[in-house]
């Protein structure tokens, strides 16, 4: 095989140090860094550049607000549910596994112990504090889209995650807002034609927090690509 030749260096680095923080600096990002971001996203592509992306960018009370009504929300009782289906009804392997090898990871970096239900729960609790990251974006998608525009959508949130490093930012994917997704409604007056699916948090990681010394592994592409017709 001869030698693979990569030419652009920083984007592979921005993708390959790429993790999902779960600690943030209270430092304040301008708005003007966010809407930079969310414009260099905004080239991913989609098909028939339909652009399904919908963002709420929040900050200082607006940001806090949404928070307190989640965790209001959250300590009344379950959630009402997301409005589609993240997981399978029910994990099977590979996927079962590797779901609980990162649980388990995280959880001994914060030494939380087996069983220990209410210090999980109170972790979990952290994504609706956005792990204190001075900016949170609620994204939506209209209804009516098909899964395509889903797939765009994948697509542009890859985008805002490393587009963010590039301004020494890092994020946070977060589905944990979806089952509570009537509450973000409200909150944010969302209109009824958009579906919620999802939070980033974005801000200056906490180095110093041991939940972000998580590295998650990954398959090698040898593992899950059929290589055909090559020499």
């Amino acid at each position: 095989m001869s030698a693979i030749e990569e030419t652009d260096l920083p984007a592979i680095t921005a993708i390959e140090g790429r993790r999902s923080v779960r600690a943030f600096l209270p430092d304040p990002v301008p708005r003007a860094v966010i809407e930079r971001i969310l414009d260099i996203a905004a080239r991913a592509p989609s098909g028939t550049n339909m652009q399904p992306w919908k963002a709420y960018a929040l900050a200082g009370e607006e940001k806090e607000r949404l928070s307190r009504a989640l965790l209001a929300a959250r300590d009344a009782g379950p959630p009402g549910g997301a409005e589609y289906r993240y997981y399978p009804p029910e994990f099977f392997e590979p996927y079962l596994s590797r779901r609980r090898k990162v649980g388990w990871d995280m959880y001994g970096l914060l030494d939380i112990a087996r069983g220990d239900k209410e210090r999980m729960h109170a972790q979990h609790g952290r994504n609706f504090v956005f792990f204190d990251a001075p900016v949170g974006i609620m994204f939506t998608i209209d209804r009516r889209l098909e899964i395509g525009s889903w797939l765009d959508y994948g697509m542009f949130l890859q985008n805002l995650l490393i587009a963010a490093r590039a301004f020494g930012l890092e994020a946070c994917p977060q589905a944990a807002f979806a089952p509570h997704q009537a509450v973000v409604r409200e909150a944010l007056a969302i209109p009824e034609a958009e579906i919620v699916v999802c939070g980033v948090a974005i801000g200056r990681e906490d180095k110093s927090a041991p939940v972000n010394r998580l590295v998650t592994e990954r398959e090698p592409a040898a593992a899950f690509t059929d290589f055909r017709g090559f020499g």
